[in-house]
């Protein structure tokens, strides 16, 4: 009897525990590699499936897993499993040294994304695809940076990710993995060639104040010499301009006293016509002003009067004596 408990227990443990490796279930984004007796039998995919135990057994492979270090770093692991993420997964390569086209060694840090796309291809194309990856990585990069001085290697990323990412998804294609993006995180210089870069860096910034400084001093004295020019062209053209009105508003006023002259010519003229000769009475009339403005003045003055006077004096006196007749 206690045999025959003791072989229904185990019986018992038997389909329970077979039961258990004949469902499988499958997360989304994830698939399974199954063999059948050492060989390949089907890829499950996301869901519930069943296969035969003892005869059906899941591929392990290696995969990347997270863990955080002390410092709070995230590191990549290997670990195997029998479950293939079919999702985009970031693999931090170490720091490794890189001599470029001038011999200076530097110290580079990437990262790689890839998926897997082919569980079957990641499975039974490559042992170790990780490693792999990481393999094919550094030999290219150290490839690419060879090519470049150290100069072009700093400033020219992006076309190191561009080159680098196509070359490994070329490669890692028969591996059923698609390599989407490449990223170096840092390139270090040797401390030297720090020490000389931030130098010749603040040579260049000393070079760049001096010219600009001496440009802006340039154009400060062409704007203070431009404008004294238009200063003294404005300063010219309002003399000139101050001049034209003092010479119109002399030329004017002759005009107007030289028509009042005219009109009191004419008048004289009209009133002597029938009574004398006009034209010495205002030839006398003329010198007499003349006379007295050489005698005016707060000094004694002692005139001389030429001979030809007297005759001008009389006729002005035989004027007087003619409007004294003919009043």
């Amino acid at each position: 009897m206690v045999y025959l408990v003791s072989f229904a227990f185990i019986l018992v443990f038997a389909v329970l525990t077979a039961l258990s490796k004949s469902f499988i279930v499958v997360q989304q984004q994830e698939a399974v590699i199954i063999q059948r007796l050492g060989k390949y039998s089907q890829t499950l995919t996301p869901g519930l499936h069943i296969i035969l135990p003892f005869f059906d057994s899941p591929r392990q492979m290696l995969k990347i897993n997270k863990q955080k270090s002390i410092d709070g770093r995230t590191y990549s692991v290997l670990a195997y499993s029998p479950r293939i993420d079919l999702r985009e997964t970031v693999y931090d390569f170490p720091r490794q040294n890189v001599i470029t086209k001038d011999n200076v060694t530097i110290s580079i840090n990437a990262l790689l994304y890839f998926q897997i796309i082919d569980a079957r291809k990641a499975i039974y194309s490559i042992e170790n695809l990780p490693e792999a990856i990481e393999k094919l990585t550094q030999t290219n990069l150290r490839n690419l940076v060879g090519q470049l001085a150290l100069d072009e290697t700093l400033v020219s990323r992006d076309i190191i990710n561009d080159k680098l990412r196509e070359i490994l998804d070329k490669a890692t294609d028969k591996w059923g993995v698609k390599v989407n993006r490449v990223e170096l995180q840092d390139i270090v210089p040797p401390a030297s060639i720090q020490q000389a870069m931030e130098k010749e860096k603040k040579a260049e910034q000393d070079r760049r104040a001096t010219i600009l400084e001496a440009e802006g001093i340039k154009k400060s004295a062409i704007l203070t010499a431009e404008g004294e020019k238009m200063a003294a062209i404005n300063k010219a053209e309002g003399e000139k301009q101050a001049e034209i009105l003092r010479a119109e508003g002399v030329a004017q006023a002759r005009i107007i006293e030289a028509d009042a002259e005219k009109e009191a010519i004419s008048r004289i003229i009209g009133a002597l016509a029938d009574r004398g000769k006009p034209d010495q009475y205002l030839i006398a009339m003329k010198y007499l002003e003349t006379m007295t403005a050489i005698t005016n003045g707060a000094n004694n003055k002692i005139v001389y009067m030429p001979y030809e006077a007297t005759g001008i004096l009389s006729s002005v006196d035989g004027i007087k004596q003619m409007f004294d007749r003919n009043p």
